[in-house]
């Protein structure tokens, strides 16, 4: 394998021809077999490694930008790699090797009663475009789960990674050329900045589908702009419940864990909902929790004499994917207020209610329309390696074609196979 930091070949070519490069390779990539895209995985998930030096190096330019720009502490948080989050971009990489190839399953298929046989089968999608900010993992995560589902990926990772995701795409591209395919099937247009972005949201007949990941203002913007299909993954205003028969080291541990555990993904609580009959119970040892870990409590006036340092709660709060250790504190009246609470202020992300009553879990798996509805479980396990999907897509939290965690079936479509023997219709 070449170095690393040799400059790429790819970096002289325009943006039309990197989207037409992508649509030929991804013609090949349709094609290739199992075994095939699992060497380039094996080779990338090495690679990764092997370049562990140089991936950090870049990381830390970045980084220092980032510090000198502003970057939010959530932000910087999610851009950072380190030898660990190296290991386990690797191990997320290999988990994908051991994953069904979903290219050429058959979903349903029947004979006719004149003979005919019809087969519905998946298949790539083709090119498919992600639009990121501040997420080099999302690079090896989206070029391996495209890869192994035979698609190619065209890649604007924003400019707070454009360093690490140079040399990322580096390794991936010479993983691909290692195993026989087009290195071309893995491109970043970093470089092209936001024209970059603009041009890969309007880019039909070569981008097939569009993943948007990020903020929610990043993720409307490509909703709206887009002329090519979008996937719409959402940001995490994410709910926890505390029902008046929660457990109180269940709501502990729970709340802390979907809060302080990595405080800047999109599957953190933001907002915690107490059963006012649960409050004198419940909310002193959970805040006591909370604040311990360093966590600033925005409270309605029915939990600030819960928290003397809290702070009051606006409605504002109520609507805010903090990313970061803050927490929104309401105490509602029954199951009916925190259902319609979450109604109002979720962005359909993730939603979970801690509880010993098995009519209100149902009722609450129900009646919550959320794209992952828990029952005495972290929001935190909304996740696609968490679900055995390996690396995720992203959580889609619109209502088309997938929604939740996205895997490797959710980076295909189908198509019909018919089988004749000469048949005519009348």
């Amino acid at each position: 394998m070449s170095s690393i930091t040799e400059s790429a070949p790819a970096a002289t070519l325009s943006l039309q021809e990197r989207l037409e490069a992508a649509k030929t390779a991804s013609r090949a990539l349709a094609t290739a077999n199992t075994d095939q895209k699992n060497r380039a995985l094996r080779a990338i998930a090495d690679g990764v490694l092997a370049a562990s030096a140089d991936v950090l190096a870049a990381n830390e330019l970045d980084l220092a930008n980032g510090r000198e720009n502003g970057l939010t502490t959530g932000l910087l948080d999610r851009l950072t790699l380190s030898p660990a989050r190296l290991q386990g971009l690797a191990d997320a990489v290999l988990e994908v090797v051991g994953l069904t190839d979903p290219v050429g399953q058959a979903v349903r298929g029947s004979a006719l009663p004149n003979g005919i046989q019809i087969t519905q089968v998946r298949v790539p999608f083709g090119v498919v475009g992600v639009i990121y900010e501040a997420r080099p993992n999302v690079t090896i995560d989206i070029a391996a789960l495209a890869i192994k589902s035979g698609n190619a990926a065209v890649l604007r990772g924003g400019s707070a990674a454009i360093e690490t995701n140079r040399v990322l795409v580096r390794v991936i591209q010479q993983a691909l050329a290692s195993a026989g395919l087009p290195a071309d099937a893995v491109q970043t247009i970093d470089d092209f900045g936001r024209e970059g972005a603009g041009e890969l949201m309007t880019a039909r007949g070569y981008v097939d589908v569009l993943i948007p990941r990020g903020s929610a203002e990043l993720i409307q913007a490509v909703v709206t702009q887009s002329t090519v299909p979008v996937i719409e993954t959402g940001a995490g205003v994410v709910h926890v419940v505390l029902d008046e028969s929660a457990r109180e080291d269940w709501a502990v541990d729970i709340v802390r864990n979907a809060k302080v555990q990595r405080p800047s993904v999109c599957n953190a609580v933001e907002t915690l909902l107490v059963h006012r009959a649960a409050a004198d119970r419940l909310l002193p040892p959970v805040l006591s929790a909370l604040r311990d870990a360093g966590v600033t409590i925005h409270a309605d006036e029915r939990a600030l004499p819960f928290a003397a340092d809290a702070v009051p709660v606006t409605d504002e709060d109520y609507a805010t994917e903090h990313m970061s250790l803050d927490i929104s504190v309401k105490v509602v009246d029954d199951l009916d207020e925190a259902i319609e609470h979450i109604r109002r202020y979720s962005t359909q992300h993730s939603e979970s209610i801690v509880t010993n009553d098995l009519a209100n879990a149902e009722r609450f798996l129900a009646e919550v329309d959320s794209a992952v509805v828990m029952v005495n479980a972290s929001t935190r396990f909304t996740d696609g390696g968490e679900f055995g999907f390996g690396a995720e897509v992203g959580i889609s939290t619109q209502k088309l074609h997938a929604r939740g965690p996205m895997g490797l079936p959710e980076l295909t479509s189908t198509k019909w196979i018919v089988r004749g023997s000469g048949q005519i219709r009348a």
